[in-house]
């Protein structure tokens, strides 16, 4: 089985896949780390250079292209449902996780912004705003992962029961 793992920056894709990963006894792939290796570019880097659109493309053609094992964790980036028809790949080739978060809390969460290219420049109370009207946009996207738990302190046994059921 894969587990595709989802939602906003700062929500503990990367953290939860490497927790499940470990419960599940399966490897695990996180998607940004591929394409930096891939590319030897950071993602700010890669967004500098080729810009958000540029990002997106190579983004899902890795999501899509990448040689995934039977059985895995897969943690992707943020904005990666969103775009294409990720989701709708995502849903057919395996389980996706919506890893869902309120906006104060991902805040919270979000302290090294100048490694993050679309929030580098925010102070806190304007990273509030941008998280608020990014998840208006996403969550549709987001809401059509075939689980939706609250991944506010979340722990790896209670996500993998969730997925039995």
């Amino acid at each position: 089985m894969k587990v595709f793992l989802i939602g906003f920056m700062g929500c503990g894709k990367s953290t939860k896949a490497k927790q499940l990963a470990h419960r599940l006894d399966c490897p695990v792939i996180d998607l940004d780390a591929e394409i930096v290796s891939k590319t030897g570019k950071t993602i700010a880097e890669y967004f500098a250079e080729f810009g958000e659109s540029g990002f997106r493309n190579y983004e899902s053609e890795m999501l899509k292209t990448h040689p995934y094992p039977e059985n895995c964790v897969v943690a992707t980036g943020g904005g990666l449902p969103c775009f294409f028809d990720n989701m709708e790949w995502m849903n057919a080739n395996g389980e996706t996780v919506y890893l869902q978060m309120e906006p104060a809390q991902l805040v919270s969460r979000l302290h090294n912004r100048h490694k993050r290219p679309l929030i580098a420049d925010l102070d806190d109370e304007q990273l509030l705003e941008f998280i608020k009207t990014k998840l208006q946009e996403r969550d549709p996207f987001y809401t059509q992962a075939k689980v939706v738990v609250n991944a506010f302190d979340l722990d790896a046994e209670t996500l993998e029961s969730q997925l039995v059921h």
